[in-house]
């Protein structure tokens, strides 16, 4: 028997004047009323209650006891309640990561419009290319680029994503447009130290993948800095569509083998897994979702 149960059934015996009713008013039976008062004297060394074949009053202790009881249950329903509010309504803060770059760039509108959504929950962003630990850092969600690597996350897709091979043309214009991966070695490279093998590019020809060693006197931890190094003819950059998109659409720069497309994952929303995942958590990662879905 819960002690929380116990001392419920005890003040229910104390406003309604009988078991029978109390039982009635917590929906079970007289007698497991009685047990549960009888259980809550055992528990505290003390008759609450005297019981006669005629009448039920409070003993003296009953009575203190009572009129401390009453406080404490409307406090915790008053508890209980704001804690199941929280858990169905999306409010409080929420601390989130995403790469710097792909942050800037794409995601600050889609959150601009989710703080518009849900007035209720509080932002608070870290930009950084750095992979934090969601929860050493006391982070609710992450946005990530590639491929999920922490099998202890839960991840979610919200979109492809392809790193692409460009170059000004005035470069290409200089040194000549590279025909196949494999002739970027001779080529200057701007590298992105992001990458967990910044100096090993990498495609998928028809007859098998290939690995292409480089070089560049231009080493940058950004995707932005590497292609705007790369629409100054400083050389080939590999960045992520989502960067070179405008770009190339706009002649600042071009992309090379555009008949190969390499699949670098997606872009995930990642979190820590648990039974009760809080409300504020799941409209983000559906906001997300639904946002990307095209």
């Amino acid at each position: 028997m819960d002690r929380l149960d116990c001392d419920r059934m005890f003040a229910a015996v104390m406003e309604t004047g009988s078991f029978s009713a109390a039982a009635q008013k917590r929906g079970t039976s007289s007698g497991q009323a009685s047990k549960l008062v009888s259980r809550l004297e055992t528990l505290l060394g003390a008759r609450l209650l005297n019981r006669t074949t005629r009448a039920l009053s409070a003993t003296e202790v009953g009575q203190a006891y009572y009129h401390r009881l009453r406080g404490l249950l409307d406090e915790w329903d008053m508890l209980d309640a704001q804690v199941k509010s929280t858990a169905t309504t999306p409010r409080g803060r929420l601390k989130l990561t995403a790469p710097l770059t792909f942050g800037i760039a794409r995601l600050v509108p889609d959150l601009n419009a989710f703080a518009v959504a849900y007035p209720d929950i509080a932002l608070d962003v870290s930009f950084t290319d750095r992979v934090v630990n969601l929860v050493d850092e006391g982070y609710d969600a992450a946005i990530r680029a590639g491929r999920p690597v922490d099998s202890s996350l839960i991840a979610r897709r919200l979109c492809a994503m392809s790193v692409l091979p460009v170059a000004s043309p005035g470069y290409l214009a200089r040194r000549g447009t590279p025909r196949h991966p494999r002739e970027l070695a001779a080529h200057d490279c701007i590298i992105d130290t992001n990458f967990r093998d910044p100096t090993q590019w990498r495609f998928t020809l028809p007859e098998g993948p290939v690995t292409v060693p480089l070089h560049g006197r231009l080493r940058y931890s950004n995707a932005e800095a590497c292609l705007r190094a790369a629409e100054a003819g400083l050389g080939v950059a590999y960045v992520p569509d989502f960067i070179a998109a405008d770009s190339i659409a706009t002649g600042r720069t071009t992309r090379l083998f555009p008949e190969l497309s390499e699949d670098f994952g997606g872009i995930y929303v990642v979190y820590p897994p648990g039974r009760h995942l809080a409300t504020k958590v799941r409209v983000l990662v559906d906001f997300l979702a639904n946002r990307y879905r095209a």
